[in-house]
């Protein structure tokens, strides 16, 4: 049987039920884009022998079912709109469908060639007729020699791409950031197998602004690249004083998996100065949940909370409750989060057990310390998601993506740019504060005009419909508001209107704008040559081999050669003919 691009396909080869990608399509299981779900949905679909069909195939949305119209095995992922992945939503894994007699199979040339790079990572002299076998045994893909050769040399050219880039471009490019950006950090490493070139960099003006201007708040995510699949970008960004995104240091690395993060993060602890206790807040994802504490002992680690409503809405889709409980058991779970008070918490999750005692055992089992105001130890400013580490993505032109080079100049041009924009901005700003900040407190102000103070020396108990206690010496209020957000209170802005005090005396100094301005004190300079280093390291493919390939050639006929056999008829036995231009009357 033929696909419909031309690649052969076994036709009455009955999977078996275990192989390299078998049971690894679930529910939650997230991806980098929709081109990288269909490759891995066309991988299950051979190796467990059935044919589908799209429902729906769309840039942030995919459906598809079984083509037997009585089998009731469905998927269906969409892009995540917070997280900006492709997320398997939903999916019955039950088939009813006979297995393995499939005859129409999405086979690309380029998907066998991804196929056949994992293979030869592992095995580099892998001959075409052991791919050959080796397509056939795992997902009955039936090619001829000539087939298996050709995606061979695909894919040997894109590693040696790969390989040329990591062993040329990269060290040339590292070794430009320390000579034109001195206190800078540009490291290579090879990953644990030995087999991939990991690069993490981080500028001397983004280790200096965050030393000297930033809240000690870091977000840990990955970059989605567009079209780049080679490579995987990991980051950690702060945010400056008026809020706004500020990287700390990026790395690209093979995978994103629990070594690739142990490795980025040692790295950044050899980066960052260790003089105050770190707040981390990430996705959780790839082992991160032990790492960060593994490695940057006694700091904080806080959990996305919009991760955990999408969490939690998915345990509520396994009771049969209205539509109107499950919004008021969402309320309960978002104000649990916000709450500033044990108290506060407690309330709300005895709300949810009032209706669901699973679902109340399952928010205490989330480990709420590291998300609920109430419980968290570190401080996160109002910052509950490493969203915004999503945009450095914006920053990276499609047409870079081609190599990781470009890849992380596209960054480093971008981050030269806004911070020479933020610069100058900010030289024209009067106030105390940042913008965004000086915004932020002046709502504040007239809530304050409702409450009633009785005081002690420090002290003082603000009333209204509840009581709270102001100290003005430790800057804290029991509403705990001022601690959380290091902004005053509705409570302690009361205080200070009733002493004559000045507010902006008692705000975070993380929010000022002279510390916006250290932030961006220090510049990034621009790295010459950058565009012209394909010519520098020009790329001949295929390398030299000792010998060519194919026969050799025979060698031809010199025409100096005096003596030349005569030609004799094997019939008359005379000489200057042959046999079958042979007269003669025997």
């Amino acid at each position: 049987m033929i696909s419909d691009l031309g690649v052969p396909v076994a036709d009455n080869i009955v999977q078996c039920a275990t192989g390299p990608y078998d049971d690894v399509i679930y529910v939650g299981q997230e991806f980098d884009n929709v081109k990288v779900f269909r490759d891995e949905l066309c991988k299950y679909a051979f190796l467990k022998g059935f044919k589908y069909r799209f429902i729906k195939n769309e840039h942030t949305r995919l459906t598809a079912k079984c083509a037997d119209d009585s089998c009731p095995w469905r998927i269906h992922a969409s892009q995540s709109s917070r997280k900006k992945t492709f997320v398997i939503k939903k999916m019955n894994p039950s088939h009813t469908c006979r297995l393995g007699y499939s005859k129409d199979r999405r086979a690309t040339t380029q998907w066998l060639a991804s196929i056949i790079k994992d293979k030869l990572r592992e095995s580099p002299h892998l001959r075409p007729k052991d791919i050959v076998a080796d397509l056939f045994r795992d997902y009955g893909i039936s090619l001829n020699y000539h087939q298996a050769w050709r995606g061979k040399e695909i894919a040997q050219k894109e590693l040696f791409t790969l390989h040329e880039e990591a062993c040329n471009q990269l060290p040339w490019y590292c070794e430009r950031i320390i000579e034109t950006n001195p206190g800078s950090i540009a490291m290579l490493a090879a990953s644990a197998d030995s087999k991939f070139r990991r690069v993490f960099v981080s500028f001397y003006a983004s280790l200096n602004g965050f030393e000297r201007g930033c809240r000690p708040l870091i977000f840990l995510d990955k970059v989605p690249l567009k079209t780049n699949l080679q490579w995987k970008l990991l980051a950690a960004a702060a945010v400056d004083a008026d809020d706004g995104i500020f990287p700390v240091a990026f790395a690209a690395v093979e995978a994103e998996t629990y070594d690739s993060w142990f490795w980025f993060l040692v790295q950044l602890k050899y980066a960052v100065p260790a003089s105050r206790p770190i707040t981390f807040v990430s996705y959780r994802q790839k082992g991160l949940e032990e790492v960060v504490l593994q490695v940057f002992e006694g700091s904080f680690h806080s959990y996305c909370l919009n991760q955990l409503m999408e969490d939690f809405q998915a345990e509520l889709k396994k009771g049969m409750w209205s539509d109107k409980t499950r919004d008021a058991m969402t309320d309960d779970f978002k104000n649990a989060a916000y709450a500033c008070s044990v108290e506060d918490f407690n309330a709300h999750v005895e709300s949810i057990r009032g209706v669901s005692k699973e679902v109340a055992d399952w928010v205490i089992e989330s480990k709420p310390e590291h998300w609920s105001n109430a419980l968290f130890k570190g401080q996160r400013y109002d910052h509950y998601s490493p969203q915004i580490v999503k945009s450095f993505s914006l920053w990276i032109p499609v047409k870079h993506e081609s190599s990781v080079v470009l890849i992380i100049d596209a960054i480093r041009d971008k981050l030269m740019e806004v911070m020479q924009a933020r610069r100058e901005a900010s030289s024209s700003w009067e106030e105390t504060l940042t913008p965004t900040m000086e915004e932020k407190l002046k709502k504040e102000i007239p809530k304050a005009a409702h409450y009633v103070v009785c005081s002690s020396d420090t002290l003082f108990e603000v009333r209204w419909n509840t009581v709270n206690v102001v100290n003005i010496g430790t800057w804290e209020c029991t509403c705990r508001r001022w601690q959380l957000t290091g902004l005053p209170c509705t409570h302690a802005m009361t205080v200070f209107d009733r002493l004559g005090k000045n507010m902006y005396d008692y705000c975070s100094r993380y929010f000022t704008a002279d510390m916006y301005r250290l932030t961006y004190a220090e510049q990034i300079h621009s790295i010459p040559d950058v565009e012209k280093m394909n010519s520098i390291f020009t790329s001949s493919y295929p390398p030299r081999t000792s010998r060519p390939p194919d026969r050799p050639r025979r060698k031809r006929v010199n025409p100096n050669k005096t003596t030349i056999r005569a030609l004799r008829c094997s019939r008359c036995k005379a000489v200057g003919h042959n046999k079958a231009t042979c007269e003669a009357f025997l």
